[in-house]
């Protein structure tokens, strides 16, 4: 098994920030002690990735403890001839972080990295980064560059980094072309994998941010969102109106000079038209614009940044064409966007495989979030979010696309839509937009519905009325199969989101009663409860149907169920009608169920707590390690997860519904981008699953 794969770089910008970011996220699946180490980092130690990969991943160590020495330590150390003991550092300081980790992945130095005296001092990097790689006792993955190069230019470049590591002693799992030209791919005729990522403007582009820190820019305007954008072109305004309008590209950034009102008001209105979408706007030679036209600007509510610079527009351009992307803390849109290009092209069952790295016992929550993802990306679906022009559906919707976690469709006025992802700089091109009081599916699902429902005496006049809801709309969807699933719920109830499917979807034969779930990600393990949002109370057979249907949802969402029917008493110490429904429906989960592990009554600590569990019931096999929770009533379920959300600093993700004979799921109001991403990842399986 491989404990530690070491990313090497062969040359400078080849980008292996995406590769070590899309291995980090692939081993994040299959062990629950991950750790990220840098033999070197730049400067005073503030490497961008390295702090990227540890706060946005639970690493088993810290920043500070994650890499062996600065290149000024290193460069010092090569001075006075102790290339050994710079080795032996950075080893000992690795060895303290594979301690504590089931893998590492390593992200070898850049060939670019500090001054020209330093990459003088230290040796070349390839034999540097071989000879820590066989120290660490790491399989090593190189990373090439395929940008300006040919299909015979990339296999002979692939060929060459294979054999120089190989001759080096390293030992090389694949190979991996970053920036290729579209499409282009190759085997290179090697005994090993090699796979190649196309080049992604999302990820190449440098964003607004990272402009204006390079250009040490005033910033005059700029809404929320506005600095997130990617610059993917440049455009010096000079010319007349129509002469630069002609010129202005999406993505593009004008770079004029600050007394142009002309240019700066014609951009922007075409900006804030659709006609173009724009990245932000560089006012050149320190002149800030006219106040009035700052104020024209702002009531077109482009969302654009606007900055000003005290260079002319010819050394604005010279230096703004040399920043390069960099993955980042702040540049959350790039990481989505970087991980998408990486699990889109490159085969990670087989990559896993290669490094026969064996999955965790233990699910973690991180675990378990990323596996959402990749189990909704293999099987993908086509999902219906009725709320288009919610902010956080906009945003979730992208990196939902990025990710290639489903297709979606929007509902709502598609100029509305457009006119708000503009605004916040996403990009949601991919998605379809359907109006529900234009759409010509409206009259057949009022056919429809006022079929389902005449004996309830809905005419098709109210029918067609009721289905220009967006709800209903978007149920409907589900129902006729022109979408496998819906999740809705960002600013609408519980009640009007579920309801429609109530009375059109409809549950699945076998099952009484619709009911929920939340899978709450602990700090080191994930359990399932339910029902904590649908049912108020009850019976003994609903209560059953319940846990089953939780226990089938469990193992859907790979948790191995372990069934506790919860109770205020444990066993037979205590009595009461709520205690005799609980240990009915325990029955009857038994009856049907005897595969099943189920325990109940049982109350919550006896539940979970292997200590509690062994002095109130011994030798049972669900008490004290239950990973399926059914509360009694809805009073308690949606009490506790609260509680338990609150205080123990847990991620509740739902609430999911099943029992359901299509997916639909509701989203909590105070809904996170996060929250609505794993809610659609949910549902797409459960729709695969069907």
């Amino acid at each position: 098994m491989a404990r530690s794969v070491y990313v090497a770089g062969l040359g400078p910008g080849v980008g292996k920030g995406t590769v070590a970011l899309g291995l980090v996220e692939l081993l994040s699946r299959q062990v629950a002690r991950i750790g990220v180490f840098r033999p070197l980092v730049a400067g005073d130690g503030d490497d961008p990735l390295l702090t990227l990969l540890t706060k946005r991943y639970p690493v088993v160590a810290p920043y500070a403890d994650s890499y062996g020495v600065t290149t000024a330590e290193a460069s010092a150390l090569v001075a006075d001839g102790k290339w050994e003991e710079l080795i032996s550092r950075i080893v000992e300081r690795y060895r303290e972080v594979e301690r504590r980790a089931a893998s590492v992945v390593v992200i070898g130095s850049d060939f670019a990295a500090g001054g020209a005296k330093e990459r003088d001092e230290i040796p070349r990097e390839l034999g540097f980064n071989a000879r820590l790689a066989t120290e660490f006792g790491s399989v090593v993955i190189p990373v090439i560059s395929g940008e300006g190069r040919g299909a015979e230019s990339l296999a002979a470049t692939a060929r060459s980094a294979y054999h120089s590591l190989a001759d080096l002693d390293a030992t090389v799992v694949a190979v991996i072309a970053n920036r290729v030209t579209e499409k282009l791919r190759s085997d290179a005729g090697l005994p090993v994998p090699m796979w190649s990522i196309p080049s992604v403007a999302a990820v190449a582009a440098p964003t607004v941010a990272e402009v204006a820190a390079a250009l040490d820019a005033t910033v005059v305007s700029g809404g929320e969102g506005a600095f997130d954008r990617d610059v993917l072109d440049y455009v010096v305004g000079a010319a007349h109106v129509p002469t630069v309008l002609d010129h202005l590209t999406d993505g593009a950034l004008m770079i004029t000079p600050g007394d142009r009102a002309d240019l700066l008001l014609a951009a922007s209105a075409a900006h804030a038209a659709g006609n173009v979408t724009l990245s932000g706007l560089v006012l050149t030679l320190g002149e800030p614009p006219d106040p009035r036209v700052v104020r024209v600007i702002e009531r077109l509510n482009t969302g654009l940044a606007m900055l000003l610079v005290d260079s002319d527009s010819y050394h604005t351009i010279a230096a703004a064409s040399h920043i390069q992307a960099r993955l980042g803390t702040g540049t959350p849109r790039k990481i989505e966007a970087a991980l998408g290009a990486f699990e889109e092209n490159v085969d990670t069952a087989e990559l896993t495989r290669v490094l026969d790295v064996a999955r965790s016992s233990r699910v973690t929550p991180l675990m378990f979030e990323n596996d959402l993802i990749d189990r909704a990306r293999a099987e993908r679906r086509h999902l219906v979010l009725p709320e288009g022009t919610d902010e956080r559906i906009l945003r979730a919707t992208e990196t939902l696309l990025r990710r290639g976690v489903a297709d979606l469709t929007l509902l709502g006025d598609p100029a509305e839509i457009a006119r708000r992802a503009r605004e916040l700089g996403v990009e949601i091109g991919a998605a379809k937009m359907v109006d529900p009081a234009h759409s010509p599916w409206r009259d057949d699902f009022a056919e429809r519905y006022a079929e389902l429902r005449k004996k309830r005496g809905v005419s098709l006049d109210l029918a067609y009325d009721v289905v220009r809801d967006v709800n209903y709309f978007g149920t409907m969807m589900v129902a006729e199969g022109l979408a496998d699933g819906m999740v809705s719920g960002a600013n609408h109830t519980t009640a009007a989101t579920i309801r429609p499917a109530f009375e059109i979807i409809k549950t699945v034969p076998e099952v009484s009663v619709a009911s929920s779930v939340f899978f709450m990600l602990l700090a080191d393990r994930v359990l399932v409860y339910g029902d904590c949002a649908v049912n108020p109370d009850p019976d003994a057979a609903q209560l059953a149907d319940i846990a089953l249907s939780s226990a089938q949802t469990a193992a859907a969402f790979g948790i191995e169920p372990r069934v506790a029917m919860l109770s205020y008493s444990t066993g037979s110490s205590g009595a009461g009608a709520d205690v005799e429904k609980v240990a009915a429906a325990t029955a009857l989960v038994r009856e049907r169920r005897p595969d099943l592990p189920v325990e109940g009554p049982i109350q919550y600590d006896a539940a979970v707590d292997p200590a509690v569990a062994a002095t109130k019931l011994p030798g049972s096999e669900v008490a004290g390690q239950a990973t399926v929770l059914i509360f009694p009533d809805l009073n308690t379920g949606n009490n506790t997860y609260k509680a338990v959300q609150r205080s123990a600093g847990a991620v509740a993700v739902g609430p999911v519904m099943q029992g359901l004979r299509r997916p639909v799921n509701d989203l909590s109001r105070g809904a996170t981008v996060k929250d609505i991403v794993n809610t659609v990842a949910i549902t797409a399986i459960q729709a695969a699953a069907r």
